[in-house]
């Protein structure tokens, strides 16, 4: 290679170095980014709920910010409340609560927004940076400002077959009319099963840990029935009237204080149904030995049904027991040990599986003729 060549070469890759030297301290054109805020996102799940004159407000905590960051360290959070006409106005002292926990905040409401007639109320919560600032107020969770409900007295509770039967104060006609509430009965069950139950055809489904009962205004008042237990549990109830508003097409609650709680433990200490239908028919056969009166009723539809027992007496007689130690499964019995010409008074009763019987059914009487 000649030397004027080698000397083109290095003064082309001269000039390439001195171009990529100037666009590197110059930089390549483009839109200024700004510089970061560092602002908390905000919170999008806030909700709240007011029980008498308590209100409890709940949310998630954001975990980054507004530039997709995490977010290192406390944050202030500032929760405010806003009526249909007022600014947002500070609720208690401003918190400082870690990203991404679970955050709860309750106040009691001011002696204003605790009386009158229903209204509107809402809740806010601002998340701030370091400088005092935001992203924005978080969605709107709003609850009810007014006189709440009267409180619930005289709760109590009683174990029936049908279920548990709850009692309480009821208002008198003027109250109920003037201010028509319902009544939310709050069932929590105290023995829940720890172990998950082995599966099958038969395996009952979990029971819920909480329920809750609506009785409307008006209904029943000042009793209800809960049927929906299962013996063997224990249970927790409170009561809570509650009014109904319509704002803008949507209804709220204003729920009045919970009462005091009611304890029942549901033991099933009831016999089951007595039997109906009992029926006997004699048969004489062709020598008196072979005399048979057969009995039939109808069978009993309880779950913890185990069987049946069957009584006889002769005349006015002392009853006697003339079914076997266990329960009689079909609603049947053949009685072979009759005598031709002899009048026999039967009658049945009915056992469940925790050995409670039933008082006798109706009876029943029949002759076996002679052969």
């Amino acid at each position: 290679m000649s030397k004027v060549h080698r000397f083109e070469r290095a003064a082309l890759a001269a000039a390439a170095l001195a171009a990529g030297l100037v666009l590197a301290g110059c930089g390549t054109p483009g839109v200024p980014m700004p510089p970061s805020l560092k602002l908390p996102d905000t919170v999008a799940d806030l909700a709240a709920v007011r029980t008498g004159n308590q209100v409890t407000l709940t949310w998630t905590m954001p975990k980054k910010n507004t530039d997709k960051l995490l977010l290192k360290g406390n944050v202030t959070v500032r929760v405010c409340r806003k009526d249909a006409t007022g600014s947002c106005t500070a609720a208690g002292a401003e918190l400082q609560l870690a990203p991404g926990s679970d955050a709860s905040f309750a106040e009691a409401l001011p002696a204003p927004l605790a009386a009158g007639s229903p209204r509107p109320l809402s809740y806010f919560v601002e998340l701030k940076n370091r400088n005092g600032r935001s992203a924005g107020l978080s969605n709107a969770a709003v609850v009810l400002a007014g006189e709440a409900p009267m409180p619930v007295s005289g709760l109590a509770a009683e174990v029936r077959k049908q279920g548990v039967a709850l009692r309480w104060t009821a208002l008198d006609a003027t109250a109920q009319k003037s201010a028509p509430a319902a009544i939310r009965l709050r069932r929590k069950l105290l023995t829940p099963q720890l172990e998950k139950p082995k599966q099958g055809l038969m395996t009952p489904t979990p029971e819920p840990l909480e329920q809750n009962l609506l009785i409307e205004a008006g209904a029943h008042p000042g009793r209800a029935l809960d049927r929906d237990i299962r013996f063997g549990q224990t249970y927790e109830y409170r009561a809570q009237r509650v009014a109904r508003v319509t704002v803008d097409g949507r209804t709220l609650e204003l729920a009045g204080e919970l009462s005091a709680p009611v304890r029942v433990e549901a033991l099933d200490v009831f016999p089951p149904a007595v039997p109906t239908g009992l029926a006997a028919v004699a048969t004489a056969g062709e020598t008196g030995s072979e005399a048979a009166i057969d009995l039939s009723w109808q069978p009993g539809a309880e779950a913890d049904l185990a069987g049946y027992a069957v009584y006889r007496r002769e005349g006015d007689g002392p009853w006697q027991r003339i079914s076997p130690a266990q329960p009689l499964v079909p609603p049947a019995f053949h009685d072979a040990h009759v005598l031709a010409g002899h009048t026999y008074r039967y009658a049945v009763t009915a056992i469940d599986q925790g050995s409670h019987e039933s008082v006798r059914s109706a009876e029943t009487e029949e002759t076996v003729p002679n052969p």
